[in-house]
Formats: structure tokens, C-alpha cells, sequence
């Protein structure tokens, strides 16, 4: 039995057992992605291979995406833009993506399990540092923040060619921190995360 599943189990006495997890607080560009997930608590149902989504190459990912898609009881994934990031900073973004998680997950969990944030919410939730390389379902929700992610920066890629986005996903590596000073910022850019290096003309 996964040893990340064996951690979720001494929660199963309480009722459905979710896990949240997010993807995107630290690039210069696009949206912060939440995923809320409830995964079966038959160990006959377990997906093995679930791990923490850094642990994992991009092409195994994608497989188990669409795993944990066709066997999650139920799942959400939130989607918070650079807009509201700008406006009211990264950790509210992504709390505030996370919370939409919990509100529009079609089953309503009775026991959340988050990666490091702490959230005010209605839901009994507990907050667990490294949680997506401790729990089942945190690891689960963060493969699909993750993948939705990317699948994002790709589409942005074709918008804004000339930033990089497929292979950087909008993060401050130096070829893209190169092509900000060398194109300007585009409508995807966050704008309170580049303000060390790059001044925006007005």
C-alpha cells in the first residue's frame, strides 16, 4: 500500500477525505491553479504511482491526470488570473483559489487536507507542510493543478510566442526575464512580480 495513502487512511474515520494543493505562486506570468480532490478509499482503487507532482516527469503527469480524473470521486480545479494576483497578492490568490475549489466541488468533503496554507473556511480542514509529498490526496490534487497549469502556459504560448511559456511556464528564468526587458510584459504578466528588474512605461 502507497505509504501516502497509509497517511490519509487515519483520517477515513471521519468521513470523505479531500486533498487541495496549487500550482503557479511563484511565476511572472499567468494564473495561480487550486485543485481540490476526493479520492476512493478502497485500496483496490489506489493509484500508485500518485506522488508529489515535482517528483514526476511531465509525460507521467499527463497519465495520471486522467487517472485520477476517471477515479476521483469527485474533483475541482480553480483558476485565479494576474488581475487578481496584482490586486491582492499571491498567498490570497491563492487562498481565495482554493476556497473556490471547496464551493464548487460537486461532493462536499468532511475532511480537508491542504499543503502548508492555512484557510479560513467552514470545512475542517488541516494544513500539512510538504503536504503533497505526505498525503494521497493532496499528492493527487497536486498532479492536477499542475498539469491543468501547463496545459495553460501552453495555450498562452501560442498567444505570446515570443516569451517561452511552453518551456518555462511562466517562471523567472533568464531567457524570459531577457524576453520581458526585450518585448515589454503582455496581458498575462504579473505585474507586482517584476517590478525588480523591469519598469513598466506608462
Amino acid at each position: 500500500m502507497s505509504r501516502l495513502f497509509d497517511f490519509d487512511s487515519q483520517y477515513f474515520h471521519l468521513g470523505a477525505v479531500a486533498g487541495i494543493d496549487e500550482a503557479g505562486r511563484g511565476p511572472l506570468a499567468g494564473p495561480v491553479v487550486a485543485a481540490c480532490v476526493i479520492m476512493p478509499q478502497d485500496e483496490n482503487l489506489l493509484i500508485e504511482e500518485v506522488n508529489d507532482s515535482k517528483k514526476l516527469s511531465e509525460k507521467k503527469r499527463e497519465k495520471l491526470f486522467d487517472l485520477i480524473v476517471e477515479r476521483a470521486v469527485a474533483y475541482a480545479i480553480e483558476e485565479v488570473d494576474c488581475k487578481v494576483i496584482d490586486e491582492i497578492n499571491i498567498l490570497n490568490a491563492t487562498k481565495l483559489a482554493m476556497s473556490n475549489c471547496l464551493e464548487n466541488i460537486a461532493e462536499k468533503p468532511d475532511f480537508v487536507l491542504i499543503d502548508a496554507v492555512k484557510l479560513e473556511t467552514k470545512f475542517q480542514t488541516m494544513p500539512i507542510i510538504k503536504g503533497d509529498a505526505t498525503s494521497y490526496n493532496i499528492a493527487a490534487a497536486s498532479i492536477l493543478a499542475k498539469v491543468h497549469r501547463d496545459r495553460l502556459m501552453q495555450k498562452y504560448d501560442e498567444i505570446y510566442p515570443q516569451y517561452g511559456f511552453a518551456k518555462h511556464k511562466g517562471y523567472g528564468t533568464k531567457f524570459h526575464i531577457e524576453q520581458i526587458k526585450k518585448y515589454g510584459l503582455c496581458e498575462i504578466h504579473r505585474r507586482s512580480f517584476v517590478k525588480n528588474f523591469y519598469a513598466e512605461q506608462t
